[in-house]
């Protein structure tokens, strides 16, 4: 079964109280917030505000910084919303792509190993810490609140295969220049090989665009000048989705089929296409 969840941040109050709303009334199974502090709204803060207008979503960060999120305060939070939230937590780590915000705290970006490293030590602490081994309170409603890893690199896709409980797959690759873009690795053959790596560990793909238009292959090849890749990969992996809705349903079921993904994180502006696939769906 096909389930979309979804990944945004608050504008305004009203605004934002009203797409987790919408978001649970279509039936999405995780509002997910960013974590890049000094650049995006605070995601526990926000995630707690829509916990009190909602009462199934799952909530998580997508995904904290783990080089410049402390254990202790990382759990801190993460306990406190799933507290708020009735047992509704999700603990969203990532390995911390952006120089800007190492440096904002008073460190030096590690290279990838380095910061793999500290990413899967930071994991290991915080899940310690969330069982109460350490922390006396807030504790968890949930007796195991969920690991989600976001990631693309191959040690760390291993070591999420073994203990994460959801793997967030992006297709992005290196930092560029500017220390916050990505690469992109839109290419089928690179999923066929994370998706093995992981074996059976459920993923969930975040896509960057999903929009319904009568001619799929224009937006196809349009994006992919600008992201610069193959319009037949665009067409083929599932981070961007363009098309009539039922276009998009036939391009869901091949993505099952191939790679086994039947969850998809999308942004705010996807909302109204994904109401219309649901209703083709």
């Amino acid at each position: 079964m096909v389930t979309f969840s979804l990944a945004g941040q608050p504008t305004d109050a009203a605004t934002w109280l009203d797409v987790a709303r919408r978001a649970e009334r279509l039936g999405f199974d995780s509002l997910y917030v960013p974590d890049h502090p000094g650049s995006c709204a605070s995601p526990f803060v926000a995630l707690a505000a829509a916990a009190a207008v909602t009462t199934r979503l799952r909530l998580g960060s997508y995904v904290s910084n783990a080089g410049v999120r402390e254990p202790l305060l990382l759990a801190s939070d993460v306990a406190t919303l799933d507290v708020v939230s009735g047992g509704r937590a999700v603990f969203g780590l990532g390995a911390g792509h952006t120089p800007a915000e190492w440096a904002a705290v008073g460190k030096v970006r590690p290279g990838v190993r380095g910061r793999v490293d500290h990413c899967i030590a930071v994991a290991e602490a915080t899940t310690r810490l969330l069982r109460g081994d350490g922390m006396t309170a807030p504790l968890p409603v949930q007796e195991k609140v969920p690991l989600l890893i976001g990631g693309g690199n191959t040690r760390l896709l291993g070591w999420a295969a073994e203990h994460a409980d959801l793997i967030g797959l992006t297709g992005l690759g290196r930092t560029l220049p500017d220390g916050h873009q990505h690469e992109v690795r839109w290419q089928p053959g690179v999923l066929d090989s994370q998706v093995a790596l992981i074996g059976g560990k459920p993923a969930e793909a975040l896509v960057q665009r999903m929009e319904i238009t009568d001619d799929a292959g224009a937006a196809y090849a349009a994006y992919a000048e600008e992201a610069g890749c193959s319009a037949d990969d665009l067409a083929a992996v599932p981070y961007v989705f363009f098309g009539t809705a039922g276009e998009i349903v036939a391009k869901l079921g091949e993505v099952e089929r191939r790679w086994g993904i039947v969850r998809f994180a999308v942004r705010i502006a996807a909302l109204d296409a994904v109401e219309e696939v649901l209703s083709a769906h």
